[in-house]
């Protein structure tokens, strides 16, 4: 429907006074009907530092909605804290939380009858749940991301969430004194915000400036900084104003814009989740994307930035070198992205970036030029094999060799796994099968930082392989491969490795294979039995039965 019709059918139509009679029960006036409804999904809590500075955005945008002529309307969504259940039974409702998201935007916006909706959100599952909810409702939209942290410091080194995982490792293997182990903890998150490095949370708010879905610069922005309250309340005023013109997630979000995304992600060095998360967001957007789409744009868009977990520096750092738009205009300037989309301010992404230098500044080292790339090709490759006929997904950046092959080290959860990392009964050489936990055996891919991180801090990240039907945090880095699909809880190859047997991991050959035989595979796999589900009730028990395969985004609808 167009301006304001949406909000006109509940408030002018049938059984029209006693519509209005809600209405005025909350300050609205006469005048207020002839307005355009705008929903504001604020996902602020305590429970999370990524949330927990999210409402004075949220004031900042309703404030300047009601300047612009408009009635903000708000609503709650509920957060994950990734980085606090990381470990804990409490992961596997992470990814859940994403679908949990999407469906509170979207009941509420439709429900209502919204004209248009903001969506304010932080942690990772905030902006992939958000946006699916956004493309269901297919109101005029506009995404306002929380905001990053400020780095913490420790002896002169900055650090962030990764850095107290990592520490755990190195603390336990009796290489990191507790004098450090407990500055680390105690100094890794000084501020509000989300998690500081190019982990998911600030690889998905980055890629939304690329799709054309949140304001330029907004996604680097630390969360404390005033420019992030003045952005929100820009959001609000851009967002009115595409009420009025009928600009709607549809007319944004296309293959070419998804391409425009993948193709910053790959740029960025951004986390292994982008991957689930664009798959579930084109299904939403009713786009034909894949996992081979990723393959093609990692094959033409190098890394141009020096970024935290495999690199250097954090999201401030990117902001102070010229943010998103910069990497953007590099790489529209080599044509590697379409300038011809439309955005949420009614211009073009081209349009948008016309004052962006084509090169990046000489004083700083945290974006390269496309003369000099951190890598030639992206950083995100998507290996097959007869460990995984439909797919999977590594994250090859930072590593002297992507290949690895040895004998499997197999784990049907989590917990027995760290406890043989930190029993020092994981070798160099190894490979390590972590499995069961894909999103119908864990159910939810948990994430799996804590193995991942005790094995770099006792010095293994590039000396041993970890393999799963689970997923990595934004934050992982090392000889790893996750979204393994098909998933071991319905018989994919995965569940029929034994322990020693040899396990190839090639990202040379995007290869991930099982070197047993075809015949002993057929045999182990007719014996072998799906194991009982974890949960029988509640929303786990009906994620783990709606949940489509990795390799098309883990969805739900």
């Amino acid at each position: 429907m167009p301006f304001n019709e949406r909000s006109k059918h509940i408030t002018q139509g049938i059984a029209r006074s006693p519509n209005r009679a809600m209405y005025y029960a909350l300050g609205y006036e006469k005048a207020d009907f002839d307005k355009p409804m705008i929903g504001i999904a604020n996902g602020h809590s305590t429970i999370t530092p990524c949330n927990a500075g999210l409402q004075p955005l949220a004031d900042a945008a309703v404030d300047a909605i009601k300047a612009a002529g408009a009635n903000p309307q708000v609503f709650g969504t509920p957060t994950i804290s990734d980085g606090m259940s990381m470990g804990t039974e409490g992961m596997k409702y992470s990814l859940v939380s994403r679908e949990v998201i999407a469906d509170c935007v979207e009941v509420s916006v439709q429900g209502q009858w919204m004209d248009g909706v903001l969506v304010i959100g932080g942690c990772d599952k905030n902006m992939p749940g958000g946006m699916i909810g956004i493309l269901r409702a297919n109101a005029p939209a506009i995404y306002v991301y929380g905001g990053t942290i400020r780095p913490g410091r420790w002896k002169g080194e900055d650090l962030s969430i990764v850095s107290a995982f990592e520490a755990v490792g190195a603390f336990m293997a009796g290489t990191m004194s507790e004098e450090d182990f407990t500055g680390i903890e105690q100094n890794a998150c000084p501020s509000t915000g989300s998690c500081g490095g190019m982990y998911t949370a600030n690889t998905m708010s980055s890629s939304f400036e690329a799709l054309g879905m949140s304001l330029l610069y907004s996604s680097t922005m630390a969360n404390p900084d005033q420019e992030k309250r003045d952005s929100a309340a820009e959001s609000g005023r851009v967002l009115v104003e595409a009420v009025k013109r009928n600009i709607r997630p549809s007319d944004i979000i296309t293959r070419k814009s998804i391409e425009n995304a993948v193709a910053l992600i790959m740029a960025l060095g951004g986390s292994t989740n982008a991957v689930l998360h664009y798959l579930a967001i084109a299904h939403a957007a009713e786009i034909d994307w894949t996992l081979d789409d990723f393959e093609r744009m990692r094959r033409k868009v190098p890394v141009l930035c020096d970024l935290k977990p495999s690199g250097r520096y954090m999201a401030v750092d990117l902001h102070a070198a010229g943010g998103v738009p910069q990497v953007l205009k590099i790489l529209l300037t080599a044509g590697l992205i379409h300038g011809d989309c439309l955005t949420i301010t009614g211009r073009t992404l081209g349009e948008e970036l016309a004052d962006v230098p084509a090169e990046p500044r000489a004083d700083q080292d945290v974006i390269m030029p496309m003369s000099r790339p951190i890598y030639r090709e992206g950083h995100l490759a998507i290996l097959k094999g007869n460990l995984a006929e439909k797919g999977a997904v590594a994250k090859i950046s930072g590593l002297k060799s992507p290949v690895i092959s040895g004998p499997a080290r197999v784990f049907d959860d989590e917990e027995s796994a760290m406890e043989a990392i930190l029993a020092d009964r994981i070798r160099p050489g190894d490979v390590v099968v972590l499995r069961y936990l894909g999103p119908r055996g864990g159910p939810g891919m948990p994430e799996m930082l804590a193995p991942t991180s005790a094995l770099v801090g006792r010095g293994l990240g590039e000396s041993v392989g970890l393999i799963t039907d689970g997923r990595f945090s934004g934050g992982t880095w090392g000889m790893v491969v996750g979204h393994v699909a098909p998933e071991a809880y319905v018989g994919g190859t995965i569940a029929l490795v034994e322990e020693g047997d040899t396990v190839t991991i090639d990202a040379h050959r995007l290869l991930l294979q099982l070197e047993v035989d075809a015949a002993e595979i057929a045999r182990r796999r007719a014996a072998w039995e799906p194991p009982p589900p974890r949960y029988t009730r509640g929303v786990l028990a009906k994620f783990a039965a709606l949940a489509r395969p990795a390799d098309e985004g883990a969805i739900t609808g």
